[in-house]
């Protein structure tokens, strides 16, 4: 199981903790494009394998079949052509679409914790420290700049970025 579908079992898991109906079309949702993701890679890997199948029909001909093109019928060269193209432009189109429905998880998996961290809030109170910021707000945030020591000597490093 892969990161990604990890984060968003723990995500629906504590997502029924709440019995809103805002959750319930929530957790429809992510079923929904989970199951749509998934059938839209098992047609990818189809279409791979296509794909794969008509080049190796035009390279055993290439390769073990002498004089080639002139030898066999043009209706079996240009079905396996029309086979891998076909193939070729359903995955390029098939991997758009996968990565459309996995845009869709993950603004669903931001409204997922976002509905999280309310429900905790209302439950539990605001917290008593502020949330941890990025790495990059916390660049680009205090233009304190920041002292090491190189070679036992104190340096100061002044901070290029406009807070």
């Amino acid at each position: 199981m892969s990161e990604h579908q990890k984060h968003t079992d723990f995500l629906r898991q504590c997502l029924l903790y709440d019995d809103s109906s805002k959750r319930h079309l929530l957790e429809k949702g992510i079923n929904q494009s989970q199951r749509d993701a998934h059938c839209v890679w098992r047609a990818v890997w189809l279409m791979a394998m296509l794909t794969a199948l008509s080049v190796t029909g035009l390279g055993y001909g290439a390769v073990l079949v002498d004089n080639f093109p002139y030898s066999t019928q043009p209706f079996i060269i240009n079905l396996i052509c029309a086979l891998g193209v076909g193939s070729l432009i359903c995955l390029v189109v098939l991997v758009g679409l996968a990565m459309i429905y996995r845009a869709k998880l993950d603004r669903q998996r931001e409204e997922c914790r976002q509905l999280i961290a309310r429900l905790l809030e209302s439950r539990l109170g605001k917290p008593a420290t502020a949330p941890r910021q990025s790495m990059r707000e916390n660049r680009v945030g205090k233009d304190d700049g920041v002292s090491i020591r190189i070679n036992d000597s104190p340096e100061r490093i002044e901070s290029t970025a406009g807070g």
